[in-house]
C-alpha cells in the first residue's frame, strides 16, 4: 500500500526524522491559510499523487500553467494561484503514463536552502531477509538511471535483524555521502530513526530523494515515498486509514475486498489463474503468441465459488478485455469448484467475449463435465499451450 508524501513525512516525524513543516490542502482557501501559518518567505507547492517525477511532469490542461507538479512560490498570492491552477488538473509524469493522474490534494511546505542533495532508501532484501539501505551522492535523480550510468556511486548494505542498526551503519552512510563532523553524527541518528520507522510500521520501501544538507548544516528529508507490506496492514489500522482510494484502480480495489491478487495491465486477454508462478507463465505464453494480457489475477489456492465469481466479474468489468483465459491447476483448489464459479459468473454477468478454460488436477474430469454440459459458449482446452493458442485465435477473429 502506498501513501502520499505528506503522509509519509508525518510518519517519519513520529520517529524523529527531520522533515520540513508543511500542510496538506484541498482548496485555494486552505492553501492561503496554510501559507500564512507557515510564514514563508519561500513556499513549495507539491502535487500529491502516487507517482514519481512530479517536478518534471506536465499538466494536460493549459490552464494549469507551464510549470510542473512541484512549484516554488515567493508570496502567499502566488501559492494561491498555483493551487488554483493545479487542483483538479491531470499531471502526466514518467511513472503515470500518458493518461496521467488527477491532482486532488496538494502539500504546501516551507522552502529549504539547499547546499547538497543525496539519495537514501531502505527496502526489504528478499535474498537475505534483511532490511537493506541504498545510498548515493546522486540525489534528486532516478536511482535506476544512476544504477545504469554510474553504478559505482551507489552503496548498499543490509542490517542484521538480530542486532538492528549499529553505529557502524551510520558511519557507512556518512562515508558514502562524504559527511564529516556534526553531519556524520546526524547521518548516524537518521539511519537509526528510519530503520525504527521501517520495522515498526512494516514498510516494504522507504525512499528519501533527495536527502539534503541545508546551508546551515542540517540534514533534512526533503521528499519521502513510503510503501507498506499489505500483508501486515491488519496490525496497523492507523496506516490503513491513510489509504487514498482515488489513487488506485477501481478493479484493484474491488479485488482487495475479496482477497484476490489483481493488477490491471494494458492488454486485451483477461487472465484468471491460481498461483503466482502459473499466472506469470500464462501471461508469458499469451505474449509468446502475439497478444497482451489485460491483467494479473491469482485467485489463490483455496478460492471458493463466490471468490471465483468475484474474480470473473472484475475481469469482465475491464472494457479493454476482448477474451478471457481461465487456467487452473487443481491442487487444494478443486476443478469442479472453479467450473461452477466460472459458470455462475457467466450466467450472472453475461458473456460477450470468447472464454477459454483449461483445467487440470483435482476433480478435473468433473470440472470439464460441468463446463461441457452447461450449454454455454465456453471453449475447453487440453493444456496451457492449447489454451493460449485458442484464446489468441478467438480474440483475433472477433477483432
Amino acid at each position: 500500500m502506498n501513501i502520499h508524501e505528506y503522509q509519509a513525512k508525518a510518519v517519519l516525524r513520529e520517529f524523529g526524522a527531520p522533515v520540513s513543516r508543511g500542510k496538506a490542502v484541498f482548496s485555494a482557501a486552505e492553501a492561503e491559510t496554510a501559507a500564512k501559518e507557515l510564514g514563508g518567505p519561500l513556499w513549495v507547492v507539491k502535487s500529491q499523487i502516487h507517482a514519481g517525477g512530479r517536478g518534471k511532469g506536465k499538466f494536460k490542461e493549459a490552464s494549469a500553467g507551464e510549470k510542473g507538479g512541484v512549484r516554488l512560490a515567493k508570496s502567499v498570492d502566488e501559492v494561491k494561484t498555483f493551487v488554483e491552477q493545479m487542483l483538479g488538473a491531470t499531471l502526466v509524469t514518467v511513472q503515470t503514463g500518458p493518461v496521467g493522474k488527477q491532482v486532488n490534494r496538494l502539500y504546501i511546505e516551507d522552502g529549504s536552502d539547499i547546499e547538497r542533495e543525496f539519495y537514501l532508501s531502505a527496502l526489504v532484501d528478499r535474498g537475505t531477509g534483511q532490511v537493506a539501505f541504498v545510498v548515493s551522492t546522486e540525489g534528486g535523480m532516478d536511482i535506476e538511471e544512476v544504477a545504469h550510468r554510474t553504478p559505482e556511486k551507489i552503496v548498499t548494505f543490509s542490517v542484521d535483524p538480530a542486532t538492528g542498526v549499529m553505529p557502524h551503519h551510520g558511519r557507512r552512510v556518512a562515508k558514502a555521502l562524504g559527511l564529516n563532523g556534526d553531519l556524520a553524527k546526524q547521518a548516524e541518528g537518521l539511519v537509526s530513526k528510519l530503520y525504527a520507522a521501517f520495522v515498526a510500521k512494516d514498510m516494504s520501501m522507504l525512499e528519501i530523494n533527495p536527502l539534503i544538507v541545508t546551508r546551515d548544516g542540517q540534514l533534512k528529508c526533503l521528499d519521502a515515498k513510503v510503501s507498506f507490506d499489505s500483508n501486515a496492514l491488519y496490525r496497523h489500522p492507523d496506516v490503513v486509514a491513510l489509504r487514498d482510494l482515488t489513487e488506485e484502480d477501481e478493479k484493484e480495489i474491488e479485488a482487495s475486498k475479496h482477497d484476490l491478487a489483481y493488477i490491471a495491465l494494458d492488454g486485451t486477454i483477461g487472465c484468471m489463474v491460481n498461483g503466482a508462478g502459473l499466472a506469470m507463465a500464462t501471461m508469458d505464453i499469451i505474449k509468446l503468441y502475439g497478444e497482451e494480457p489485460a491483467n494479473f489475477l491469482d485467485v489463490g489456492g483455496g478460492a471458493s465459488k463466490e471468490k471465483v465469481t468475484a474474480a470473473f466479474k472484475i475481469i469482465t468489468a475491464d472494457p479493454n478485455v476482448k477474451g478471457i483465459l481461465v487456467n487452473i491447476f487443481g491442487g487444494i483448489m478443486r476443478c469442479d469448484v472453479i467450473a461452477e464459479g466460472v459458470l455462475a459468473a457467466v450466467r450472472e454477468v453475461g458473456l460477450t467475449v470468447p472464454l477459454v478454460v483449461r483445467l487440470e488436477g483435482t476433480n478435473v474430469e468433473l470440472g470439464k463435465k460441468i463446463i461441457n454440459e452447461s450449454g454455454l459458449n465456453v471453449i475447453s482446452a487440453n493444456d496451457l499451450d492449447d489454451a493460449a493458442q485458442k484464446i489468441v485465435k478467438a480474440v483475433r477473429e472477433v477483432a
